[in-house]
């Protein structure tokens, strides 16, 4: 459908405020907007805290050549409700929400059906011009409300801290979607994790959760503390260490990649035990080499996996409350954001940005 013609701010009739980038630079600055009125089946809530994810920074800069200015970013958002449509059943006013990556599908393909909105085809996403289904642009959690589908909205638990708990929407449901599909989450397997940034960290937390064992595995030594001791791991390897990365060949029953750099991924097969799973959760700018014949050799499967289905997102920000799992985080005002962003691309972060919107956000 196509857009109204109109601008942002009178697109529709709730006047709303955020930061928003307007080109390929990426710097974001006060911006103006509205959001649609509350429908029967719609939540209007106020943002609290907004997760900075590693994927805004490539929407902010048209990485992956997709982007639609002005870009509003945000998709990892909890706050609290201030309006209830009339045929909102499970949501009321003061109920604290949360809301990741996607606002809409289609609510009738095979995938759909399956609790698996995330692969619909038709899926609206939360920000980067996507089209709403009246045809305006979706605009994110860089902002001081939003309405959502009551479908699409996430209850939140009460004992899970919001500023914590945040990151979970898009990194948490990313790292314990696919631990579920491919059989991860049983005690006593052995799970690697490559990368120890804002998806690694908590995967590292799921995977203990679930009663595995635990490697990390970096080309940054100076993690190894951390990883050991902060989050519990069981061991570390630097994959650039070749004699330690043969020593451990064979040993892991399924690899986490989480890396969104390019880089090798055969020294990373050769950990896989015969018949087990290397999943790609990170998205490199380019393509990377896949060497077939440590796959047929092991029967090992490479397979790629994203977020999760809105029941699945719930079934995982309940575990993570009940388990005590929330991203360790840097809560920054909305200010600062550029800078944050600057810094994330340096990977000088640990481990994830959270803007606190509710209050530092204020509009002009």
């Amino acid at each position: 459908m196509a857009s109204s013609g109109k601008s942002p701010e009178e697109e529709h009739p709730v006047k709303a405020f955020g930061w928003a980038a307007r080109d390929a630079s990426g710097v974001l600055s006060p911006f103006k907007f509205s959001r649609r009125a509350t429908g029967k089946k719609d939540i209007r809530f106020n943002v609290l805290y907004t997760g900075i994810c590693h994927s805004d920074l490539h929407h902010l800069k048209n990485d992956w050549g997709s982007s639609k200015y002005p870009l509003v970013p945000g998709h990892e958002i909890a706050g609290v409700v201030t309006e209830v449509g009339s045929e909102v059943k499970s949501f009321k006013v003061g109920d604290k929400i949360g809301v990741g990556c996607m606002i809409g599908s289609c609510r009738t393909c095979e995938d759909c059906a399956d609790n698996l909105e995330n692969y619909c085809s038709k899926k609206v996403l939360t920000y980067d011009g996507a089209r709403y289904y009246d045809g305006t642009m979706t605009f994110g959690g860089y902002s001081d409300h939003m309405t959502v589908d009551e479908h699409f909205a996430i209850h939140w638990p009460e004992n899970l801290p919001l500023d914590g708990g945040a990151p979970l929407l898009c990194a948490g449901i990313t790292t314990y979607s696919p631990m579920k599909y491919f059989g991860l989450d049983k005690p006593g397997l052995h799970i690697g994790v490559v990368g120890l940034g804002g998806l690694g960290h908590v995967a590292v937390k799921f995977a203990k959760a679930f009663g595995a064992k635990v490697t990390v595995i970096s080309s940054t030594p100076s993690k190894k503390e951390e990883a050991l001791k902060n989050f519990m791991a069981d061991s570390f390897l630097v994959s650039r260490d070749t004699e330690a990365m043969q020593a451990a060949a064979g040993t892991l029953h399924g690899i986490l990649d989480t890396v969104s750099a390019v880089h090798p991924i055969l020294p990373l097969l050769s950990l896989l035990k015969n018949h087990s799973k290397y999943i790609m959760l990170g998205a490199p700018e380019k393509p990377l080499e896949l060497p077939v014949f440590p796959m047929l050799m092991g029967r090992k499967i490479v397979a790629g996996s994203s977020i999760g289905g809105i029941k699945e997102t719930q079934e995982m920000l309940n575990f993570a409350a009940e388990h005590g799992i929330t991203a360790d985080v840097e809560v920054i005002p909305i200010d600062y954001v550029n800078t944050a962003i600057e810094r994330l691309a340096k990977n000088d972060v640990r481990y994830r940005f959270v803007i606190d919107v509710g209050n530092t956000l204020k509009a002009a």
